[in-house]
């Protein structure tokens, strides 16, 4: 992978001409209890409305749909309601799958924006400049995720039994946000829905049009809470200031990875999940 230069992505637009979509309309089955897990609470704050905030303060955004369960629309309003932004905020009710969710977040949106950028409402640790990184490689390349390696040894498994270890160097774990083009995304979702396919992420949408989609180096602080063990591991960190607690290590890492430009073609990420 080919990370950009951090002064080409440092390079903010602030004119806003930016759209969100917040997935948040998931059951949390995985999670268990009752409260559907993009409700629960880290550091006294929802974690909906603490991911809404990382997108409400960046200078380029001009719109924020969030699609929440049809049966807590009221509820995600009220804990948006004071949530200073000066743009359009809007709450929308959310389909069966998350793929169904997006597209009608994407009838949602107020105005035309340039870019629409899609982020897992259940991910509030991510940080301005890794959404500046997404935004960057959107605007060049048109369609931008961010991904980080896999570390650990993978293994294809059928039943109990070990078919193949799979080299792993090609092997990245996709995360959001993921930023497109808007007439890309808009194109996307519709081939999609007409050909009856359902996806994991928006890029591979985007992939099935034949079109490359640029990878920036992602957080491994960047998680999404889907378990409980991993509600008890952001609880833990203390707090939800994305930005100020973005390891040192991680942004060095990222320094030197954008130093180094990486020509292994090798390792070039599929942006599939």
């Amino acid at each position: 992978m080919r990370p950009l230069p951090r002064e080409e992505s440092a390079r903010a637009v602030t004119e806003r001409s930016v759209a969100v979509i917040l997935p948040a309309a998931g059951a949390g089955t995985r999670m268990g209890g009752r409260t559907p897990k993009q409700f629960l609470r880290v550091s006294g704050t929802s974690i909906v409305r603490a991911t809404t905030e990382r997108f409400a303060r960046h200078p380029a955004v001009a719109s924020i749909v969030v699609v929440a369960p049809p049966a807590h629309v009221q509820r995600t309003q009220e804990l948006l309601r004071d949530l200073p932004f000066p743009g359009t905020l809007a709450v929308v009710e959310g389909g069966r799958e998350r793929q169904e969710s997006v597209a009608l977040g994407l009838r949602a949106i107020v105005g035309a924006p340039d870019v629409i950028v899609v982020h897992d409402a259940v991910r509030p640790f991510v940080t301005r400049s890794l959404i500046d990184d997404v935004l960057a490689a959107a605007r060049e390349h048109g369609a931008a995720i961010c991904a980080v390696p896999v570390k650990e040894t993978v293994k294809r498994v059928i039943g109990d039994v070990v078919e193949e270890t799979v080299d792993r160097t090609v092997l990245w774990s996709v995360q959001t946000p993921q930023a497109f083009r808007a007439a890309l995304l808009r194109e996307a979702h519709d081939k999609a829905r007409r050909d009856g396919f359902v996806g994991t992420d928006e890029a591979v949408l985007v992939e099935r049009l034949g079109e490359r989609v640029r990878v920036v180096r992602g957080l491994e602080t960047n998680v999404k809470i889907t378990t409980r063990e991993d509600l008890r591991l952001a609880r833990a960190r203390g707090g939800l200031d994305a930005d100020a607690r973005a390891s040192a290590s991680e942004r060095r890492s990222r320094r030197r990875s954008s130093r180094r430009g990486n020509d292994d073609e090798s390792r070039r990420p599929r942006g599939r999940r």
